[in-house]
């Protein structure tokens, strides 16, 4: 079993260093966010400048300016710190699958880093390689890394050490820790401080039941979620998809052969696991991690579900043009959107490779698929309806089986249109098949016809009257299925209509 390992990350002065990357000139000023709070402008944020002056969050703005009058106030907007804090952790999914946005602070993140270390070289490398990243873009942070979220957020805040806490060491690194380091309420750090309790060790030996008569049972989750002895739910960014595969790059890549071995790879540990669940691809999507912060992506579907790597490779090969490594790209993320059950393949000997059962022919309306688009290629089979126009289905995978037959006992049009449209007609005699119809403006004689095929109207869905189809021929030798609805009535003016043409 892996050992569970976190990290947690505390951005110190979030919003102020967001603000000095867009605007580097306010280094040297210093400056605070503020927002409107039961009729007072009260500050929300403060800059490492201004904080040195004595201004701190809570405080009210014109209290602050007295403080120090050259302090720009900036106004704060609702969810802004949230917003920016999960467009980090978004980016901070290339050094793990699962991060979480900090709730108890709102200032920082949680990474499980459970077996992910070992990608850059071990834990105190992964750990510098984050800071140094972060810093390099303009945030001040502190990390740390223990055996469970709560220990990890101690650290981060309170330590003073390490932030590298080993393996099964974390109880022992909570101990010359405030009772802030808890996350408790300010109700419970009071009661605390009232009866003398500085650091954890001051209480941790304590008998539980005390401890929750005088604190309440929310003290004790915390403590034992920094312990490790209660589990601690946190709500991921994003939710790993269950055929997921990661490929970090010790170099960012920018070659095209690059890619293509890094999609190899993926593919080739995708599909050994689709393999073994007996699972094919339908739809996949490769993510592409750029070391300048953005993430470009491209997808490929399959019209049967397959875990043949070469004929994969060969789809995303056709989108390596898409790809835009820029400075480089640092991670690969190939995640399996759709996938669906295999069949087992039979002998050769005694399998018949007939039309959609030949997995060449899949795989060739997979390539053309790609090169044109999905939406370009359609399969329809037929649908247990009368109406014509609606006695068909567009199928959603080439191997879908229909639900009836073809109707094989009178010919339909090769070309059906979605939607009759009225055409003018001239018959000798009201029942009869017409003598000429004008159709968008050309008059074509009918030199044959067949007919009638009298369709009755699907009463149970609506109502309305029946269809009485013919089968015709001009001088010119085209076809076409015209078709009069209802009995003749001389006071309509159009009862006739086409709906579809013949090869």
């Amino acid at each position: 079993m892996v050992q569970k390992r976190y990290v947690s990350i505390w951005f110190r002065h979030l919003l102020a260093d967001w603000q000095l990357i867009r605007r580097p000139e306010l280094k040297d000023v210093p400056f605070v966010f503020a927002a409107p709070d039961h009729g007072r402008n009260m500050i929300t944020a403060v800059s490492l400048l201004a904080h040195s002056q004595g201004i701190d969050v809570g405080m009210k703005a014109a209290d602050a300016k007295a403080i120090c009058p050259g302090l720009e106030v900036i106004d704060d907007k609702t969810g802004r710190a949230a917003s920016l804090l999960k467009a980090i952790g978004e980016w901070c999914i290339r050094y793990s699958p699962i991060v979480m946005v900090d709730d108890f602070s709102t200032d920082g993140l949680f990474m499980d880093i459970s077996g992910c270390t070992h990608l850059w070289g071990g834990e105190r490398e992964y750990l510098k390689e984050i800071v140094s990243r972060l810093k390099t873009k303009g945030y001040t942070v502190r990390l740390a890394m223990a055996d469970t979220p709560g220990a990890a957020w101690a650290i981060a805040r309170f330590g003073t050490v390490t932030p590298l806490i080993p393996p099964g060491d974390h109880a022992a690194s909570l101990l010359p820790l405030p009772p802030e380091a808890l996350r408790l309420d300010e109700i419970t750090l009071n009661r605390l401080r009232k009866l003398g309790f500085y650091r954890i060790k001051s209480f941790i030996g304590m008998p539980r039941s005390v401890l929750r008569r005088r604190f309440g049972e929310d003290f004790l989750t915390r403590l034992a979620q920094a312990l490790g002895s209660a589990d601690e739910i946190l709500r991921p960014l994003q939710v790993p998809e269950p055929f997921q595969q990661r490929l970090p790059c010790l170099e960012p890549i920018k070659t095209r052969n690059g890619i293509e071995t890094a999609i190899t790879k993926l593919l080739e540990n995708l599909c050994q696991h689709l393999q073994g669940e007996g699972k094919g691809l339908r739809s996949a999507v490769l993510s592409c991690y750029r070391i300048d912060g953005k993430v470009v992506q491209v997808s490929i579907g399959t019209n049967a579900a397959t875990h043949s790597v070469g004929h994969l490779f060969k789809l995303f090969q056709l989108k390596i043009d898409q790809i835009r490594p820029a400075l480089g790209i640092e991670l690969f993320v190939l995640d399996a959107a759709k996938v669906d059950e295999v069949a087992p393949g039979q002998e050769a000997l005694w399998t018949a490779r007939p039309g959609l059962n030949d997995q060449s022919v899949i795989r060739l309306l997979d390539r053309v698929a790609g090169k044109v688009g999905t939406g370009v290629i359609h399969r329809y089979v037929p649908a247990t309806r009368y109406w014509p126009e609606r006695s068909v289905k567009n199928c959603t995978t080439a191997t879908e089986k229909p639900d009836t037959e073809w109707r094989l006992d009178n010919p339909r049009p090769t070309e059906l249109l979605s939607r009759p449209e009225a055409i003018e007609v001239m018959a000798l005699i009201p029942d009869h098949p017409p003598k000429f119809f004008i159709y968008k403006g050309a008059k074509h004689e009918v030199v044959k016809a067949d007919g009638p095929e009298r369709i009755e109207r699907e009463w149970w869905m609506d109502k309305g009257d029946h269809r009485d189809y013919y089968r015709v021929e001009d001088g010119q030798g085209r076809r076409y299925w015209l078709f009069r609805s209802g009995h003749y009535d001389s006071g309509q003016k159009y009862k006739w209509f086409i709906h579809g043409f013949f090869a």
